[in-house]
């Protein structure tokens, strides 16, 4: 939990009032590779730190799974659009490594926001950190090469070719196994 409470700190400074009644809400939650922490149609009621693993969201779409992003140590995961309106997901997230996660449900983090309000804000901030590199991944996917895809993701993120399947990658990348190949290759 330490280093979830460390990490916090990165984002915006909170009383240590706040960060007890943080820690009383948090569960310790430990999972092996290829678990699921949720499956399509399942509400996610719950907000993640990633202490330790991997894992990948990832949509069905006619019978083909697309994944759109990743996560690592030091992450904050959810089904985003589940976890705030309270709807059902149309993502999976799925474990590519054992993992352990600190977990609070939305009730419980609700709670905290009534009561402090510096929690509010420091989550507004991961939030919003949260949907500046969601828009970064849709520009970049929108207006770049496949090369210029990979050459970002080396040059940004070359932890995720030693973390996760080459097939894996070319469906984040939104291109074919055959195309990342040919790109390695020429590099």
């Amino acid at each position: 939990m330490e280093s979830l409470l460390n990490h916090l700190k990165t984002y915006y400074p909170i009383s240590r009032e706040a960060i007890g009644a943080l820690a009383d809400c948090l569960q310790e939650k430990t999972y092996a590779k290829s678990d699921f922490l949720l499956k399509q149609g399942r509400v996610c009621d719950h907000f993640y730190f990633l202490q330790h693993g991997a894992l990948r969201g990832f949509y069905n779409i006619n019978d083909k799974e697309i994944t759109h992003w990743f996560a690592f140590e030091n992450t904050f995961v959810s089904s985003f659009h589940s976890f705030t309106t309270g709807q059902p997901s149309i993502e999976n997230i799925q474990f590519l490594e054992g993992s352990i996660l600190w977990a609070i449900s939305r009730k419980q983090l609700t709670g905290l926001f009534d009561q402090f309000h510096e929690i509010e804000r420091l989550v507004r901030i991961i939030y919003e950190r949260y949907y500046v590199r969601l828009e970064e991944r849709y520009v970049n996917a929108q207006f770049k090469t496949a090369a210029e895809l990979y050459n970002n993701l080396l040059e940004q993120s070359p932890h995720i070719l030693e973390r996760v399947p080459l097939g894996y990658i070319s469906s984040y990348l939104g291109i074919t196994p055959e195309t990342l190949s040919r790109i390695r290759k020429q590099r």
